[in-house]
């Protein structure tokens, strides 16, 4: 299993490296589909990810313009799956019926899975952890799978405006409910899973919540493997 998953935002700061990364994962393929569903102009998406994120030589093809999404992922070496609202993305993929497919070939290894923000969310088992408003009604919560914890993008501490609620409480909350880690990724961090390993990079670090323990904050460089061992229990009430 390959998978490359960026807090998302904004990546311009540390294009370079970015860029890297994802010349890295994709390896010798040549074509790059991608995902543009978590907004709403589909053209104009692609585009900005063919002009700014896309290796040099390597064409990104929109999955939205296809006749058959479904046949293509079906013979696609990699997926970058974009940013936006997690909501509207994960119902897309579901009404396409797309979650199973891309499940079962980046599981396989034949498949090379690119995501960010919202395309981070959704490599996880649930969508239960996004920051973004419900837009629309997804058939059910259930996203790809890809990890067996969730992750919160763009985590940030503190609250955001004078009085309001922390990403700390919210993440709590979702604790009370479900004996799921979650690792909250800040700007300018991503995680790189190959096979049983992941290793947290970038420049921003990351803060991982689990039911029972404090907190814990980990550095860029650091050896996640042992994630991938847990075994998620939802709507499990402390």
């Amino acid at each position: 299993m390959d998978l490359l998953l960026f807090s998302g935002g904004d990546m311009r700061p540390y294009r370079e490296r970015v860029l890297a990364e994802i010349r890295a994962s994709l390896g010798d393929a040549t074509t790059l589909h991608f995902a543009p569903w978590a907004l709403a102009h589909h053209d104009q998406y692609t585009a900005r990810v063919q002009e700014g994120f896309a290796p040099p030589g390597v064409t990104v093809v929109g999955l939205h313009a296809v006749s058959d999404p479904r046949a293509a992922l079906a013979q696609a070496q990699a997926l970058f799956v974009g940013g936006g609202n997690t909501f509207r993305l994960l119902k897309a993929l579901q009404t396409l019926d797309l979650v199973e497919i891309v499940r079962q070939r980046v599981t396989a290894g034949e498949l090379r899975y690119i995501g960010a923000s919202a395309g981070s969310n959704v490599a996880c088992p649930s969508l239960r952890t996004t920051n973004d408003m419900p837009i629309v009604q997804p058939a059910s919560f259930e996203a790809f799978g890809l990890l067996p914890f969730q992750i919160n993008p763009h985590y940030v501490e503190g609250s955001t405006s004078p009085g309001g609620e922390t990403r700390d409480t919210r993440i709590a909350e979702f604790l009370e409910e479900n004996d799921v880690a979650v690792l909250g990724l800040r700007e300018g961090s991503w995680l790189r899973r190959r096979g049983d390993t992941l290793h947290l990079e970038g420049v921003a670090g990351a803060k991982l919540f689990r039911r029972g323990f404090d907190p814990v904050e980990y550095e860029p460089g650091t050896d996640l493997s042992w994630l991938l061992t847990l075994t998620p229990r939802f709507d499990s009430a402390g």
